[in-house]
């Protein structure tokens, strides 16, 4: 089956398409949401940045140890740094997240009075995070819509059309003007979740895809149901990639 062209679709016809992607994708993972376990948005915090290349399930399995040593900013700034490195190791690039954790949390101490900040703009200019980050953190756990653009949603949101550009900032801004304000947090885990599950880097299960009559990249997998069920992945979403 040959892919489909949107190449004549109008700016509305844009906008009525990507809200059709998200409500698809609001059927097909009504449960979305996110995997990384926390308490409060300090813990968060601290969760999101051992979550870069690393799986969620990974980063849950250390952060009971991490979160029940320490509980404040303060705890973070003060603490040993060998210690921190050992209990996150098997996050990966330990050293470097050690180093964004407690840079992270002198900064807390520093200019927020310990308490992270609920603005984009004071989230950004700690050391380690990103627009990523404080995204996840301003949707999760302060309830302020936020888009996350990972790999999936950079991924995604180029196959679906809705941008062209592989700038993070350029493409959270196009999404921003098709998707409503409110669906920005829940449409991140819903790209995400089907980014681990169907949407996948090198060979996507197009002819096992839901979307597939919305999605101007159909054929870049298999076409074939049966072929492309195969490629579907299923389990746990945050054991996955």
């Amino acid at each position: 089956m040959p892919r489909r062209s949107f190449e004549n679709e109008t700016p509305t016809a844009l906008v009525r398409r990507a809200r059709k992607i998200n409500k698809v994708l609001t059927e097909l993972y009504p449960d979305a949401h996110c995997e990384l376990d926390f308490t409060n948005p300090l813990e968060l915090l601290v969760a999101t940045i051992l979550s870069a290349q690393c799986t969620d399930k990974r980063v849950n399995m250390v952060t009971p140890t991490l979160f029940g040593k320490y509980k404040t900013a303060a705890d973070y700034a003060a603490a040993d740094r060998a210690e921190v490195e050992t209990i996150i190791a098997s996050t990966g690039f330990f050293r470097a997240k050690t180093n964004s954790i407690l840079g992270m949390a002198q900064a807390l101490c520093d200019t927020f009075g310990g308490e992270v900040p609920a603005k984009l703009d004071d989230l950004v200019k700690l050391p380690g995070v990103g627009r990523k980050t404080a995204n996840v953190v301003l949707g999760n756990a302060f309830g302020i819509p936020g888009l996350t653009v990972d790999t999936h949603m950079l991924r995604l949101s180029n196959r679906f059309g809705w941008t062209t550009s592989d700038d993070p900032v350029k493409v959270e801004q196009h999404i921003a003007e098709l998707i409503p304000r409110n669906e920005w947090t829940l449409l991140s885990h819903r790209v995400i979740w089907h980014g681990r599950r169907v949407c996948h880097a090198r060979k996507p299960a197009c002819g096992a895809c839901a979307l597939a009559p919305l999605c101007p990249s159909f054929g870049l997998g298999p076409t074939d149901e049966a072929t492309a069920t195969k490629l579907v992945k299923t389990g746990p979403v945050d054991a996955l990639p």
